[in-house]
């Protein structure tokens, strides 16, 4: 299980650690066009949306696409996820709270919740067989929704 720590108190620049509680990545969520970047063994990995306020978000490194995720529904708090020919189901676990759940074909697979009721802090709990940069992407498309409803 990974963990993210927000920067600071207003920020929404995250610190990923590890189960070891090590320090493993940064995400960062820029305001503009929800794009950011997850660096990751001195490696940067680039986020962004294909268009203007719509359109696919995708995880790149050094030009080669690693996942993408897609909104079924602006009404809803969802993405499908796409990874190596897998399709992944990323949704809240219910309306009013900010627990997500990862499924694959119909089934739970994983979650990223909150710490506590009034925290950023997020426990991150997916799949170890998931390349880890897709798995920081799966969160920092959470925290994107979490920053969308503050």
């Amino acid at each position: 299980m990974l963990r993210a720590k927000p920067n600071g108190f207003f920020s929404w620049k995250f610190t990923i650690f590890d189960e070891a509680d090590r320090n493993i990545a940064g995400i960062d969520i820029r305001w503009v066009r929800e794009a950011g970047e997850v660096r990751l063994n001195g490696r940067t990995h680039r986020i962004y949306r294909e268009r203007l306020l719509r359109g696919a978000f995708v995880l790149e490194e050094d030009g080669k696409e690693l996942a993408r995720a897609e909104k079924p529904s602006a009404l809803l708090r969802s993405f499908v996820v796409r990874h190596n020919s897998r399709e992944f189901l990323l949704q809240a676990a219910s309306p009013v709270v900010r627990t997500f759940v990862l499924s694959e074909n119909g089934r739970p697979i994983g979650t990223i919740k909150p710490e506590h009721a009034l925290t950023r802090k997020a426990l991150i709990d997916l799949p170890t067989g998931m390349a880890l940069p897709v798995r920081i992407f799966v969160a920092w498309l959470v925290f994107v929704l979490w920053k969308r409803d503050e």
